[in-house]
């Protein structure tokens, strides 16, 4: 198994001594983004976050994860120059894509699924809009698959990378977007991140965003009451 910790890492040491680079940053809600955020922020990024989570269940569950990451990007001092991109709500390209994968317990190939399709949609976004890296906050739950999530990144810009060969990109340029490699959740960062919630108050959910991960909480949570 990979740690891409020390990818990561690695990445950082020489992007550090470059010019600054333009990264774009999935975020699935504000107390995953805060800690993302405050080690980024400390390193030569032009950070925007890439809100693009069709899979949360409620369009009111959506906004309020949105309208929180707006206000801690302005009350947290390392956040202040943080851009937010809405990706917009489309909950039917979720439900498509978890077509009879809707009984599979969470951690599963609709997890992997919809890593994918969020990743992909940011990586299309970045490339066609010339940002240097894309990248996200999900490593930094220990709910989440963090090697999945780096193997989804490095595919996507392997297949770039092949595309490139053969003269400009779809976006009409010759020059490649990269993955940043992740696992947020190292070095305390999921604890901190909890910090940081309680901290400024932030909105937590107890579910990552769909309706079936959800429900399968909601029958864990009547199981534990009843005995």
């Amino acid at each position: 198994m990979e740690n891409y910790y020390i990818h990561f890492a690695k990445q950082l040491e020489k992007i550090d001594k470059e010019e600054k680079k333009k990264l774009l940053l999935h975020a699935c809600c504000c107390p995953c983004s805060s800690h993302c955020l405050e080690v980024l922020s400390q390193h030569n990024f032009e950070i925007t976050i890439f809100f693009y989570n069709p899979n949360i269940d409620e369009k009111e569950e959506y906004m309020k994860r949105y309208e929180e990451l707006i206000r801690f990007t302005k009350e947290a001092d390392f956040a202040h120059n943080v851009k937010i991109i809405d990706g917009g709500y489309d909950p039917e390209v979720f439900f498509d894509m978890a077509k009879g994968l809707e009984d599979l317990p969470e951690r599963g190939k609709r997890c992997y699924l919809c890593y994918e399709m969020r990743l992909k949609k940011t990586f299309e976004y970045a490339k066609e809009n010339g940002y240097d890296y894309f990248s996200t906050t999900l490593s930094i739950s220990p709910y989440k698959n963090a090697q999945w999530l780096n193997e989804i990144g490095k595919k996507l810009e392997e297949s770039e990378n092949q595309s490139l060969q053969g003269g400009m990109n779809e976006s009409g340029n010759n020059s490649s977007v990269r993955f940043l490699y992740s696992d947020f959740k190292k070095k305390n960062g999921y604890k901190r991140s909890i910090e940081l919630s309680e901290e400024y108050n932030l909105y937590r959910q107890n579910y990552c965003g769909c309706i079936f991960s959800k429900q399968e909480r909601e029958r864990k949570e009547e199981i534990k009451k009843n005995g």
